[in-house]
């Protein structure tokens, strides 16, 4: 069977770098290494060799040696795959690393596919499916908090409080089963009322769930932030400021940009996705007005709105437009130009959008520190911030979350209904079954292939 096939890979980035791992897991990985591991000193087999020990020597192709090394051994199932696994700890250049796989290869183990050592441990049972995607969320952590959140969810966050939940649920099932195979000695006598609080209490503990799943998002991809404003309100300067780059076209002339432009920073931990639009305004030109429906169009799927005012200038009708377009997402406004004669004022802003406002001068760099402050205030102080909650930060996660809460639901409405107490036990199955979609016990091979084809390979 492929799964106890012996595998190998570059465990560590195709590029030159001071170190490099190749990774050999599987039952003939000891034996693999051994011939191709020359030691240092007195002969020694790493075969009979204990586990947690480190071997200093070469590797050598026939005669020729390839590089000076340490392998480290590592017994199943204490090893990141559950299986014997061995890492030939070499320099770091690409030749060297592919040199070496490529003799690992030719004595016998197969290449490793994307994410298979991973696939491995979830497959011999040493983390569950969500703790399986936790490693690469750590891997693509943009940020401090993302990493935290993956860390805690690699530890076991998640799992602990799905297997919490499902036992509650596995264990209304079985007494509904136990109550109908032995009516005499299991009564069900008021027991609707009573699953009925239960299963209040398992969907608040799901909701609660469902609601950190945009915030859980954000911690993982970062903030989608748009920069919206009518023409020459000063939008691309504070791009510019923002990334410390000129990084889009500045002038005096109106509708300069005349399409999107993103970049990707960081302030305070926090990763923001930023995308530069067009100046929103009524336009005869062909171009301008595709740029200015890309502007309104990106104002839908925003996490937060950089809603730039030019306070050298009045407000007009492109200012309304932008206050008609702003719903209930996050928005921050930065009275822009503050180092010019006012024109506009903060009162005058905030008598027609209740939202904060930070005066600025992008082109002095003005204000930062204190919209820097409002940022964190907003995203970590307030509606989102770094505690011990668990977060839903997996888009598989929480589609399988809204099933499971779906067939509570569903039980809900039996009891309300006065439905037999067997249908309860359909309804409670099925969000079982739900939930498990998470820890990886009731998915399919597919979807599993699929997961781990996402990952890199060596890992």
């Amino acid at each position: 069977m492929e799964k106890t096939e012996t595998i190998a890979a570059i465990a560590t980035a195709m590029a030159g770098s001071g170190i490099g791992i190749i990774r050999i897991s599987g039952e003939e990985a000891f034996s693999i290494a051994e011939k191709v591991f020359r030691p240092k000193k007195a002969a020694k087999k790493l075969t009979e060799q204990a586990s947690y020990t480190m071997h200093y020597g070469n590797i050598v192709d026939g005669g020729e040696v390839v590089d000076e090394v340490i392998v480290l051994l590592m017994k199943g199932p204490h090893s990141y795959t559950a299986e014997d696994t061995a890492e030939i700890q070499c320099h770091g250049g690409v030749y060297v690393m592919r040199r070496i796989l490529e003799l690992v290869l030719r004595k016998g183990a197969r290449a490793a596919k994307p994410g298979e050592f991973t696939k491995r441990a979830f497959l011999n049972g040493r983390i569950d499916l969500s703790q399986a995607e936790a490693v690469m969320d750590v891997i693509q952590a943009k940020n401090e908090y993302a990493l935290k959140s993956s860390v805690r969810q690699l530890k076991g966050s998640l799992v602990a409080l799905i297997r919490e939940i499902r036992e509650a649920v596995l264990y209304e099932i079985a007494f509904i089963e136990s109550a109908l195979d032995d009516p005499e000695h299991v009564s069900l006598e008021g027991y609707p009322e009573n699953l009925g609080e239960k299963v209040d209490n398992l969907l608040e503990k799901m909701n609660r769930l469902l609601i950190t799943s945009r915030e859980g998002r954000i911690l993982r991809e970062g903030i989608r932030t748009v920069i919206i404003g009518k023409p020459n309100a000063g939008k691309s300067s504070l791009l510019n400021a923002l990334t410390g780059e000129e990084r889009a076209i500045v002038t005096e002339i109106a509708g300069t940009t005349r399409d999107t432009l993103e970049e990707q920073i960081q302030i305070r931990g926090l990763t923001l996705h930023i995308l530069d639009t067009a100046g929103i305004r009524k336009t005869d030109d062909l171009v301008e007005s595709i740029g200015v429906d890309r502007a309104k169009e990106s104002i839908k799927d925003a996490d937060l709105l950089l809603y730039v005012v030019d306070s050298s200038t009045s407000l007009d009708e492109n200012d309304s437009e932008i206050l008609s377009l702003l719903k209930e997402q996050n928005v921050i406004v930065l009275l822009n130009k503050v180092d010019l004669p006012t024109k506009t004022t903060k009162e005058m802003v905030e008598k027609v959008l209740q939202r904060p406002l930070v005066p600025i001068s992008a082109k002095e760099e003005q204000g930062f520190q204190e919209f820097e402050d409002l940022l964190e205030e907003m995203f970590l102080s307030g509606k989102i911030s770094y505690n011990d909650e668990v977060y839903l930060t997996n888009v598989r996660h929480r589609e399988a979350m809204e099933e499971a809460r779906e067939s509570l639901n569903k039980v809900k409405e039996s009891i309300v209904s006065g439905m037999p107490e067997d249908f309860f036990t359909i309804d409670l199955m099925d969000a079982f079954e739900s939930l498990g979609k998470i820890l990886g016990e009731s998915v399919g091979e597919d979807l599993i292939n699929e997961i781990f084809s996402k990952f890199c390979v060596g890992k």
